[in-house]
């Protein structure tokens, strides 16, 4: 038994590597997958339940027409624009998020975004593990609450255990569901209001009980989803075509947590929750197993594609197989899934303060430093530290606490970040000051154009 687990345990890197996920290098042409898996994959990412958490609480202050659907819309915007910046450096370089913070952050260095974005993505599969608790027991005191909670996350543990071969078996099947089940639950929600314009007079009336301004339901979107946004290389860097990178942040956020939103929003004016499975319940059985099929399919996929992401990068970075770090992420998971569902908006602002600055300086040096070129042949030879990166990192972070009206701290995070590492690093040059990061496109010329990662 001892052996067992010490052969399970045992990090074989080149095994690793011939994997399907591959964590630790650029992916292999062969490797790269076909079109129609990642679409199907990026509608069962994209309908993740955390749109009709956010919906809900959108609902509750934000009058529906035409604020909510606006903010809604333009906060998933914000979300796919960074997405298809962060997913064309994956799609171009094949490499997953651990390996582009060790570019930027440096060999040492990329353990410091890589734990902490891997720490709150664990954070929020506990959030879906208690959601699917919630779903089935309407408490969070319960025996069944607990039980079920439990059951979800060794479930979410045990379908991620296979990498993204599981989540595509996944996926499709709660879209298909999850679409039907939120179409009645809008047609639900909109008979009970007597009609679409009684429907909006509630919507204004409870708005204006805790009214929520434009910019913070904007914030409240983008932190909903912009740790999947900055991460988007997780699963872009599998695509062969660039419409196919680009394709997957468009359905997910573009299409598919905009739909959610929406219904989710109908759910909390109406229905003073976003959950549908509460008021599908008062139905009858027929139509409340409908609804918690559709939910618990749902979360299944969220619980899923939330695990993949911290898993491929702790592997990648703390060098374990991938089945060692889908079992610990997933147990710290199923634990935490216990008591922060009750918190999941606090969270929410909590990422959209911390997250988007970590992708900052990455963007920054890919786009602008180095001219859209990593050299992923020489990705061992880098230094350990990159100063530029920690300083612009701390710089867009603490700006995110500096409260305007007039912006969205998520964005301005985001864009400090992005100017903080440019004044540094070509400061510190200017100066003649050597921050420990060589520029890659200067180490070899030849090798150094992303495209040889890329089969195109």
């Amino acid at each position: 038994m001892l052996d067992k687990l010490k052969l399970w345990w045992h990090f074989d890197a080149e095994q690793e590597r011939s994997s399907a996920d591959n964590p630790l290098t650029p992916l292999g042409p062969e490797q790269r997958r076909d079109a129609l898996p990642l679409l199907t994959l990026a509608f069962g990412w994209g309908f993740l339940v955390t749109g009709l958490f956010v919906g809900g609480a959108l609902g509750a202050g934000v009058n529906f027409w035409p604020d909510l659907v606006y903010a809604s819309f333009l906060g998933n915007f914000a979300n796919f624009i960074i997405g298809a910046l962060v997913g064309y450096i994956g799609y171009k370089t094949a490499c997953n998020s651990g390996l582009l913070y060790r570019f930027v952050y440096g060999g040492i260095g990329a353990y410091l975004p890589v734990l902490f974005l891997a720490l709150l993505l664990i954070g929020w599969q506990g959030i879906v593990v208690g959601a699917f608790g919630f779903a089935w027991a309407q408490d969070f005191e319960s025996p069944t609450f607990y039980l079920v909670a439990l059951l979800a996350g060794l479930l979410f543990t045990a379908t991620t255990y296979f990498g993204v071969r599981g989540l595509e078996l996944v996926s499709m099947p709660s879209v298909i569901i999850l679409i039907l089940v939120g179409l009645y639950a809008a047609i639900i929600n909109i008979d009970q209001a007597g009609g679409w314009n009684a429907f909006l007079a509630l919507s204004a009336a409870n708005a204006s009980k805790a009214p929520i301004s434009q910019m913070q339901a904007i914030n409240l979107v983008i932190g909903s989803w912009i740790a999947g946004a900055i991460v988007m290389a997780e699963y872009a860097r599998f695509a062969k075509k660039l419409w196919v990178a680009l394709a997957i942040p468009f359905i997910v956020l573009i299409i598919a947590q905009w739909f959610l939103q929406i219904i989710g929003s109908m759910g909390g004016i109406v229905a003073g929750t976003h959950d549908f499975t509460t008021y599908m319940r008062l139905q009858g059985f027929f139509i409340g197993g409908l609804g918690l099929i559709g939910m618990s399919m749902a979360l299944w996929t969220t619980g899923d594609a939330n695990l993949y992401l911290p898993v491929i990068q702790t592997s990648s970075v703390l060098k374990r197989p991938q089945r060692v770090m889908t079992v610990i992420c997933g147990l710290l998971g199923t634990l935490l899934g216990l008591g922060i569902y009750q918190h999941f908006i606090d969270w929410i602002n909590l990422l959209a303060s911390l997250v988007p600055p970590l992708i900052g300086p990455v963007i920054a040096d890919y786009y602008i430093v180095n001219k859209r070129r990593f050299n992923a042949e020489r990705i061992d030879d880098l230094p350990r530290w990159n100063p530029a990166a920690f300083i612009a990192y701390i710089a867009g972070a603490g700006s995110t606490f500096i409260e305007q009206d007039w912006m969205v701290p998520s964005l301005a995070g985001l864009a400090v970040s992005i100017l903080a590492y440019l004044v540094v690093y070509y400061g510190a040059a200017i100066v003649g000051i050597t921050m420990g990061h060589a520029r890659l496109n200067q180490l070899d010329a030849a090798q150094s154009d992303s495209e040889t990662a890329n089969p195109e």
